[in-house]
């Protein structure tokens, strides 16, 4: 049986009725902490996160996030600590409250000194998720004690104060081995004042001092850079280094921005893993933004040098790989696209959000010979007989890949089920649930010879490999407590590479033969990812589309499998 560590201060009745709280599924959702000054709510909640952090201890007990305390009160550093530790993205309440929501699992969050009514605020709405469970201190009579206490939610309050919640014997033993009579709340000291105006300082400076400096400033203050930081807030608040914070917020950064910053933030940027060629933010206009971003592909034929990206306005829009300045549009019809992939001829494939292929040849060459000579050609063509058989399927991802003929295209689906169509077929299950993405290669195995590769992404965390005809590979080429939301593959100088868009916010580009790896964070969602065959990697979100490249060398993974670091 595992010992129960006893709180310090002769807070035992506090401690047991805080883990008879957490074991009643009938109680309410929010346990508020409250007492005076130095009464020992720190030292109790130190204790309950102590507890509720050890290997082998009760589920009901367990502790998922805590929020670490700060003298700079900031809503959006809250969030953004509480969706990184429970593996989300969340810009902003109103996204984290129902992507909490719609996961569903018992979690318990810890919020130690809350002192003000928007980070009470934000508590309230949490309160209202079923299955999350909040630990919340605060002093009695503050602003956020007096909104929390009255709410009419019926939290359950521990107030410190009170003498029922310690025990005097235990508590004069502990005075007498500790010679002090209180145990004081340990809030950080105010963190050094930060120049907002400079790029550099503002990358090495504490994350959360920044945020909450910006998020009391007006829209339009600090010449763009604190609109960029607010886009990409969730990964700038991560322990990291000043390098690769500094490319972040380049990333994010809009050409409406004093052009100092970007030169300030690309030499400040010069260290990190990637080397930043363009971003395409929302509100830019020359290039202008593309739009949101629900899917991307890497064109192929009269597409080569081109991505195209499709939003929920209805359209494809084409963009220059090199500097992603406009080159054309699309019409698919009035539907949503949900997923995009190109043929080796140009021909654009797109589904619908009912998991419907539509076709379009406008860029693809039209056949030579004389308007005679066409009408006497017999039947369909190969690629007519293709695409009216895709058109027979519904699916949730389509990718393809170049071959002998018209090529592979593949099909996923909500079972977890992977078709192949065309110079090649066959079908796999490769995942447990939903295929999220698909991405597929044509590899040359000799001088003529191709062998076709299909990569799968799954709602179960999974990336699997198969080959059309062969069994689907028996390990996972990657895998996280994550879905997989976007991936990509080209054969680059350095072989076969995926790029892999997570549902926790990380990006990865892995060499699928040695097991390199290197991973970006955004911050925002990264609804879809497109790698090309000279190894630029394109990101796109709901407020922009960035470009990197590789810079300094990758991570060795072992075996070649990545694991959530």
């Amino acid at each position: 049986m595992m010992r129960w560590d006893r709180p310090a201060g002769g807070r035992e009745p506090a401690a047991a009725a805080l883990l008879g709280w957490l074991s009643d599924a009938q109680a309410p959702r929010l346990c508020l902490v409250s007492g005076s000054e130095g009464c020992g709510k720190s030292a109790l909640l130190a204790w309950l996160v102590h507890h509720g952090s050890r290997p082998g201890g009760l589920a009901e007990r367990t502790v998922h996030a805590v929020v670490p305390p700060s003298p700079d009160e900031s809503v959006l550093a809250t969030v953004w600590s509480i969706a990184d530790q429970l593996g989300v993205v969340a810009r902003a309440p109103w996204e984290l409250v129902p992507v909490l929501a719609a996961d569903g699992r018992r979690t318990v969050i810890v919020l130690p000194d809350v002192r003000g009514k928007a980070v009470a605020e934000l508590v309230l709405a949490l309160a209202g998720v079923p299955g999350i469970r909040l630990v919340v201190e605060s002093r009695s009579g503050s602003p956020a004690h007096r909104l929390l206490s009255g709410s009419g939610s019926g939290c359950a309050e521990l107030d410190l104060d009170l003498e029922q919640w310690r025990d005097e014997q235990r508590f004069a033993q502990w005075q007498a081995s500790h010679g002090s009579q209180h145990v004081v709340a340990g809030m950080p000291k105010p963190k050094a004042v930060v120049d907002l105006w400079d790029p550099v300082a503002v990358c090495r400076a504490d994350a959360s001092t920044v945020t909450a400096a910006y998020e009391r400033a007006r829209k339009g203050e600090y010449g763009g850079l604190r609109e960029a930081w607010l886009r990409a807030g969730q990964s700038l608040c991560l322990d990291q280094e000043p390098a690769s914070r500094a490319l972040t917020l380049l990333a994010a950064l809009g050409d409406g921005a004093d052009p100092r910053l970007a030169s300030a933030l690309s030499e400040a940027a010069a260290a990190s893993a990637w080397c930043w060629e363009w971003s395409r933010v929302s509100g830019d206009l020359v290039p202008p933004w593309p739009g949101p971003v629900s899917a991307l592909a890497v064109g192929e034929g009269p597409l080569a040098g081109a991505v195209l990206v499709t939003g929920p306005s209805g359209s494809v829009r084409v963009v220059r790989m090199g500097n992603g300045g406009a080159r054309g549009r699309i019409a698919v019809g009035g539907f949503q696209p949900q997923s995009v992939s190109v043929m080796a001829d140009g021909t654009v494939l797109v589904l619908d959000e009912a998991g419907r292929v539509h076709a379009d040849g406008s860029w693809v060459a039209r056949p030579t010979g004389s308007g005679i000579a066409r009408l006497l050609d017999e039947g369909p063509s190969g690629r007519e007989v293709l695409l009216t058989a895709l058109r027979d399927h519904v699916g949730t991802a389509i990718a393809c890949a170049a071959g002998p003929d018209l090529g592979v295209v593949a099909f996923g689906d909500a079972a977890g089920e992977v078709q192949a169509f065309g110079d090649w077929e066959g079908a796999a299950v490769l995942h447990r649930g939903r295929v999220n993405a698909l991405a597929a290669l044509g590899m040359p195995v000799d001088s003529e010879g191709v062998v076709p590769l299909v990569y799968s992404g799954g709602a179960d965390g999974t990336v699997r490999a198969w080959s059309p005809g062969h069994a689907p590979m028996a390990a996972p080429l990657a895998e996280r407590d994550s879905a997989v939301m976007s991936i990509d593959a080209a054969m680059t100088q350095s072989g076969p590479a995926l790029a892999v868009a997570w549902g926790d916010g990380a990006v990865e580009w892995i060499e699928v033969d040695t097991g390199a790896w290197r991973a970006f964070r955004p911050g925002p969602p990264v609804r879809a990812v497109a790698l090309a065959p000279d190894g630029r990697l394109l990101m796109g979100m709901d407020e922009y589309l960035v470009c990197l490249t590789p810079g300094s060398p990758a991570q060795l993974a072992p075996e070649g499998v990545q694991r959530r670091p």
